[in-house]
């Protein structure tokens, strides 16, 4: 093969979204040669998605808040099957990196007497999310990359890395990929490799998230051989733009309904208070006038329904509408112009009176918002070392989206933002640990290499094939249908068979035209990464018969206490052939089950 661009680093760092620019700043604040690469351009990150705010226990609003009562929520909203020491760790540290991007830069809302602003979030017990309007995830891509500026770190742009190499002895060496605007070939070497590579949803017809979301990361490390657990668990953030269609799945902050915003089915009725779970009835709202009164001044902490976490809420909505009392496009109505004043909307809520003004032709400080679930977060992810980030395969660490763990069968709304502060911190420490401790230098073996290559061009020198596009659209389709917020059985039998036939058209799609400026050609690489990450997701659903956090099985509708103490660990060896185990949780300490054991404060 002809020769290509090569590069040599200490730490690589794929993924430049939070998680990617706080592990590559660590990296290179502790000496290492560290390069970003990333798929788009920098600062293009799904992070900017992550309005409503960064969750941390600061207690500025509630000083009754601390790190205990934030692992027990997140505990609690993941239904106990989180990595117990993550959610630990991140409780215990976010407050820290909250404040560490204020001393960078950060401007956060304030309170009165001038501390950093909290607002109420779905499943925190307190308000506690440090945020910048409804623009928090900007804010924060925009302090850390003006950081990752001033360290001098390599940002490689628009490069899209097709497969992981390891050396003989089974480290991770190289990463292969290409650049999109011209197609040429580029390798990376390096001691230690993190991925930060974000999430999955672009495999689903109905998203929140961007073009790049394509499980790039989960499938590059399963190919390498890293353990992926709990695949099965993919958030539907409850409220997405439903009308109109060029819109749909487009993310309407969970912010709206911390700072008022209520749930209405087509009859006007508030119908969240229809569908407490005895878990949170201690804690939730009895009757709206209570819920109003918790709203207008936190008199009391009871929280309304509307804040419920994530997946709750979302099977709410998904039962309104199939009760018959959806709105004429399908979703749900949320309103908050009856809640707070114009001026209050506008001031607190910018973004997203803009964007349905721009998008939908809606005035939010008149009308309500049509509302429903979209495919938004994936809870499961590469199995990581709770202190290190550090994956099964040595010289591979991940944080953000692409890591498993943390946040257990669902996601609180907030922790993604400090989850990846907290652990793009840790695991670029330990790449840069590793980095630190290896001898030698990593190759790319140039057989490997070769075959890489020749797979990513094979579409450009087939004739006659299958579009790219139709093949993707087809694995929406199927997957929004089979695989999406209500799962069965057969269903999922019916989507692993396709799958198997997506596999085989996909051996067929060919893309017309060369290798510069080819999106049909940058799909047509995406493909395969989303089809592994498919069938994960599809095989963990299939064999998880239970109903937990964002996984709810219509014919297994309630939790199996047997199934809420393991992990569901996927494989792919050598062969290709994908494996799932079951294996146990990791013990918690005696004094954090105490927390449990609490009533709530």
């Amino acid at each position: 093969m002809p020769d290509r661009e090569r590069h040599d680093y200490d730490v690589v760092v794929i993924g430049a979204g939070g998680a990617g620019l706080r592990a590559a700043i660590e990296a290179r604040e502790l000496g290492q040669r560290t390069a970003l690469v990333c798929k788009s351009l920098l600062g293009k990150a799904h992070t900017v998605m992550a309005e409503g705010g960064a969750a941390a226990a600061m207690g500025n609003v509630w000083p009754e808040d601390n790190w205990k009562v934030h692992f027990r929520d997140t505990m609690r909203g993941g239904k106990m099957l989180n990595n117990w020491r993550m959610a630990q760790l991140h409780a215990q540290e976010a407050p820290d990196r909250i404040y560490e991007l204020e001393r960078w830069g950060a401007l956060f809302d304030r309170t009165k007497d001038g501390r950093i602003l909290q607002r109420d979030f779905g499943g925190h017990r307190y308000a506690r999310l440090a945020h910048v309007g409804d623009r928090t995830g900007l804010e924060l891509i925009r302090t850390l990359q003006q950081r990752a500026v001033t360290l001098d770190i390599d940002v490689f742009m628009e490069c899209k890395i097709l497969r992981l190499l390891k050396d003989s002895e089974g480290t991770v060496s190289a990463a292969v990929g290409y650049w999109r605007p011209t197609g040429e070939i580029v390798s990376f070497t390096a001691k230690a490799f993190v991925l930060a590579t974000g999430s999955i949803g672009k495999s689903w017809l109905y998203t929140s998230n961007s073009w790049e979301s394509t499980g790039d990361g989960h499938a590059m490390a399963a190919w390498a051989g890293a353990d992926l657990i709990d695949m099965e668990f993919v958030q539907f953030h409850p409220t997405g733009m439903v009308w109109p269609l060029s819109v749909r799945g487009i993310l309407v902050t969970e912010g709206v309904r911390g700072d008022g915003g209520v749930l209405r089915n087509t009859e006007g009725k508030r119908f969240m208070f229809d569908y407490i779970p005895p878990m949170f009835a201690a804690e939730t709202a009895d009757t709206e006038e209570e819920a109003d009164r918790w709203y207008d001044d936190h008199i009391n902490n009871r929280r309304p329904p509307e804040l419920l976490p994530r997946d709750e809420v979302a099977r709410s909505i998904n039962s309104e509408v199939k009760g018959g009392r959806g709105t004429p496009h399908g979703g749900v109505f949320l309103d908050i112009a009856t809640r707070r004043s114009a001026d209050e909307i506008r001031r607190r809520l910018p973004s997203m009176y803009h964007q349905f003004m721009e998008l939908a032709g809606v005035d939010i400080t008149a009308q309500p918002m049509e509302v429903g679930p979209t495919c938004h977060y994936m809870m499961g992810g590469v199995r990581v070392d709770a202190e290190t980030e550090r994956s099964t395969v040595p010289g591979l660490f991940a944080a953000g989206e692409v890591a498993g763990g943390m946040h257990g069968a669902n996601r609180l709304g907030g922790n993604s933002l400090s989850d990846l502060l907290v652990f793009g911190r840790r695991a670029g420490m330990a790449a840069a640990e590793f980095a630190q401790g290896r001898t030698g230098t990593p190759t790319a073996d140039e057989t490997e290499v070769a075959a890489v290559v020749a797979e990513a061009e094979a579409p450009l020198g087939r004739t006659g094939g299958e579009s790219p596009y139709e093949l993707h659209h087809s694995l929406q389709q199927m997957m929004q249908e089979l695989v999406g917020i209500i799962r069965t059985e057969s269903e999922l039998r019916r989507a692993l068979d396709e799958l198997d036939t997506l596999n085989e058209r996909v051996e067929k799609v060919s893309v017309s035209g060369g290798r510069v400026y080819n999106p049909g050609w940058n799909l047509a690489t995406d493909l395969p990464a989303m089809l592994t990450v498919s069938r994960m997701v599809a095989k963990g659903a299939l064999d998880r018969r239970e109903s937990r956090g964002g996984h709810t099985r219509e014919d297994f509708p309630g939790p199996d206490p047997e199934l809420g103490n393991v992990n569901l660990v996927q494989r792919v060896d050598d062969s290709g052939q994908y494996t799932l185990t079951p294996e146990p949780l990791p013990e918690m300490p005696a004094e954090l089950k105490e927390l449990f054991e609490e009533k709530p404060h």
